[in-house]
């Protein structure tokens, strides 16, 4: 059995049992996860597909903890004009185990 879901502006295919970094989540490590926006669910009895979310669908997870990801840098100048401008970015994730799927 698997789900689709949507969080953090993107989608994420999960079975039981994954662990899976998404957007940051306002929540600490440790602490339950519900997932409403569930926008596919596979089974044995079949599939259902949401117009657009799955009535009635939940996915559980537990927050395992807050990480961040890879240093990017991002690097902007101006040709000719001595104008240079260097920065670093770590996106903030959170790590998500799935627990259940209840559809």
């Amino acid at each position: 059995m698997y789900a689709v879901i949507q969080t953090g502006g993107k989608q994420y295919r999960v079975q039981q049992g994954d662990v899976i970094f998404v957007e940051k989540l306002d929540c600490q490590a440790g602490d339950s996860v519900s997932f409403d926006k569930v926008l596919l669910v596979s089974s044995e009895e079949g599939t259902k597909i949401g117009t657009p979310v799955v009535a009635g669908a939940k996915v559980e997870g537990k927050a395992v903890k807050q990480v961040r990801g890879r240093k990017i840098v991002v690097y902007k100048y101006k040709a000719k004009k001595n104008e240079r401008k260097k920065q670093g970015h770590r996106q903030p994730y959170t790590q998500v185990e799935i627990t259940a799927i209840n559809a």
